[in-house]
């Protein structure tokens, strides 16, 4: 089976985390032990978020003196996939003896037109206190909202429109390649209406609905999508709070989840099984075995009484 697996940002530095080398390390082996099992079994293709590394290589930028500008975040974006890149494929290299490892740079067309510029949502770099974040809106002009109980940094997150490396991922799959690819959403583009030539913008994609289109691109049986809860609930963090285990898209349509946390996940499994007819599961990273097998997460399914 060909499965696109979408690990969260948390899955490499965790709400919390010092943002240290060491533990980012601890972090990628602790995904790669969750990973391995199913490495021996079926063909794998693993994407990842980048949004607390983003956001410190950011914050990093704008501080340093030697710049006369911050760099874009789309060349950030390019830094945190070759770092994260790295990371896993010595992992995995040293986990699965013999397999062919390949850690991608790879690049995401955007529309130039997409609203989403205009409407920053998408959570990058750390939680602040609201002094602090404020302070960090006024002089880094950045756009600030409430994450919780803290503060994060927002950026524009525009939809993917296709992943200009598809091709190659396809050839290396087919070659028994293990793939790392799309990390963070993959670097957001623009191609000019002329020429086709590729233009990076400043924002950053969402990763699970770039793995979403992946997995349909690539023609994928199963989209993984692995997060720091156990599965996808219903009035999530309320006493009403109920968990789903079975759903078809239509009706995690109908139950709504916040935009900047479990919205894009359900909203790129139900897009991936609408598509393609095949399956999509939602859960926690060390339960990603069970997960597959069917024996935890929420299973998004098609609607087989549809039509």
């Amino acid at each position: 089976m060909r499965i696109v697996v979408a690990l969260g940002g948390n899955a490499l530095l965790r709400r919390g985390d010092r943002p240290d080398a060491a533990v980012q390390q601890a972090n990628v082996d602790r995904v790669v032990t969750a990973l391995a099992a199913l490495a021996h079994d079926h063909e794998l293709v693993i994407t990842h978020g980048n949004g607390p590394q983003i956001g410190l290589l950011a914050m990093e930028s704008a501080a340093d003196p030697a710049l006369s500008r911050p760099y874009p975040l789309h060349v950030l974006g390019a830094e945190t996939q070759g770092m994260i890149g790295a990371l896993l494929a010595r992992d995995l290299y040293n986990a699965l003896p013999g397999r062919r490892i390949a850690a991608l740079v790879t690049h995401t067309l955007v529309h130039a037109d997409d609203p989403a510029f205009d409407r920053p949502t998408k959570f990058v770099g750390q939680v602040y206190g609201e002094d602090i974040a404020k302070a960090l809106a006024r002089h880094r002009g950045w756009t600030i909202v409430r994450d919780g109980k803290g503060w994060r940094r927002v950026v524009p997150s525009p939809k993917p429109q296709s992943i200009v490396e598809t091709e190659t991922v396809h050839e290396l799959l087919n070659a028994g390649t293990l793939v790392i690819c799309a990390g963070g959403g993959g670097i957001p583009v623009v191609a000019d209406q002329d020429t086709g030539a590729l233009t990076g913008v400043e924002a950053v994609v969402d990763k699970d609905l770039t793995a979403a289109l992946l997995a349909e691109e690539i023609k994928a049986d199963f989209l993984l999508v692995l997060t720091d809860v156990p599965c996808v609930y219903e009035n999530f963090g309320l006493p009403t709070q109920r968990p789903i285990l079975d759903a078809t898209p239509a009706e995690l349509g109908r139950v709504g989840f916040p935009e900047g946390s479990m919205g894009p996940k359900t909203e790129a499994a139900a897009r991936f099984v609408e598509r393609t007819g095949g399956l999509a599961a939602i859960g926690a990273l060390d339960a990603a075995y069970e997960i597959v097998h069917g024996r935890s997460g929420t299973l998004i399914r098609p609607d087989l009484t549809a039509g």
